[in-house]
């Protein structure tokens, strides 16, 4: 069974940092990307950062560049997406994906969803 479980999200004030975590079980880093994807309220999901299988690839949104960073750790099988400068635009729920492949699309396994709140 495939799961994953996100944490870390919370109230911050802008300007602050967070570090999101997300427990993986079920799939293998070897051959899946791991992703973020954010959805604020109102808006439509977006992708925020993925990291290929083996660690080839590794893609930032535009809003996310400079600011977050994604890893894992293959040893705890966790991703992790530290965030730093967070603005209150970064106001979403934020959620652990897994796909099949060197590509986060989104079409594969899902988290249930930490929520980050950036006041101003």
């Amino acid at each position: 069974e495939v799961q994953l479980v996100e944490s870390g999200g919370g109230s911050v004030q802008a300007g602050g940092s967070l570090r999101l975590s997300c427990a993986v079980s079920g799939v293998t880093f070897d051959d899946h990307a791991i992703g973020w994807f954010r959805q604020a309220p109102g808006k439509e999901r977006e992708g925020v950062s993925c990291i290929s299988a083996s660690d080839t690839i590794i893609y930032y949104s535009d809003s996310a560049k400079g600011r977050f960073t994604i890893s894992t750790d293959n040893a705890k099988k966790a991703v992790y997406l530290q965030m730093n400068d967070l603005k209150p635009e970064d106001t979403a729920v934020y959620y652990c994906t897994a796909d099949p492949g060197y590509r986060c699309l989104g079409k594969g396994y899902w988290g249930k969803g930490t929520l980050v709140i950036v006041s101003p």
